[in-house]
């Protein structure tokens, strides 16, 4: 198994930088913070905030804050009903930019398992993007398959483990149904018994377009419950 997923690792990571060098867009960087907090032994509150640009750091290309709150109805199967902000910048012909702002409230159930050590999850996503300037109504439907891959030995502290995702995501009435397919290859560093920094390398395809992400980010956890089952 070790071995499979190595190899799995090797080749996603060597199709990211083919698809890297390809790009037209070579600098992009993706920054969030991810929180999660245990609301009781059923309910969590995950939110997160999220920065994108077209440089290192000074070109906008996105921000949005997210939050959601799930429900367990059996063992890994939470249902879960969010809300999103984004303020979208994107270039026009004539290289000057153009501002967009969009509300999408969002429902989503999560599927959780695992394969040996490695821990693997579903997320199926319905979410209604209200968009401005000019107005637009999207339904998009989103797909992601997601891997966490320890890489300590049985029994030993965890210090670090990998990350594979795919996402895919599609309009439910538009002439264009297909939206993107995401990519995400990657590292967790765990710096707290709850808290890690993850890097990672995002290949994101739209139709006629490619762009590509150096991602950093921060994610913790709490338990906010007031009577913790010990």
């Amino acid at each position: 198994m070790k071995i499979k997923l190595s190899l799995i690792v090797i080749l996603l990571l060597g199709f990211c930088q083919s698809a890297y060098a390809q790009s037209r867009d070579n600098y992009n960087m993706w920054f969030q913070y991810l929180m999660s907090a245990k609301l009781t032994d059923k309910s969590t509150l995950t939110a997160l905030s999220q920065y994108r640009s077209f440089d290192l750091a000074y070109d906008t290309r996105l921000f949005l804050v997210s939050a959601y709150v799930d429900y367990e109805v059996a063992n890994e199967v939470k249902p879960a009903l969010g809300m999103m902000f984004l303020i979208l910048d994107s270039y026009k012909s004539d290289n000057s930019k153009k501002e967009r702002y969009e509300k999408r409230p969002f429902q989503q159930v999560s599927l959780g398992g695992n394969i040996g050590r490695t821990s693997i999850s579903h997320r199926f996503r319905v979410e209604e993007r209200f968009i401005s300037n000019p107005d637009e109504f999207i339904v998009r439907l989103r797909y992601l398959i997601s891997l966490r891959i320890p890489f300590n030995k049985a029994g030993e502290k965890e210090k670090l483990y990998g990350i594979l995702k795919n996402e895919i995501r599609m309009n439910v009435v538009k002439e264009e149904p297909f939206d993107s397919n995401r990519l995400t290859a990657g590292i967790g560093i765990k710096v707290g018994k709850n808290s890690a920094i993850e890097v990672a390398f995002i290949n994101q395809l739209e139709t006629g377009s490619t762009s590509n992400y150096a991602y950093v980010g921060y994610r913790n956890s709490f338990d906010w419950r007031k009577n913790k089952n010990k």
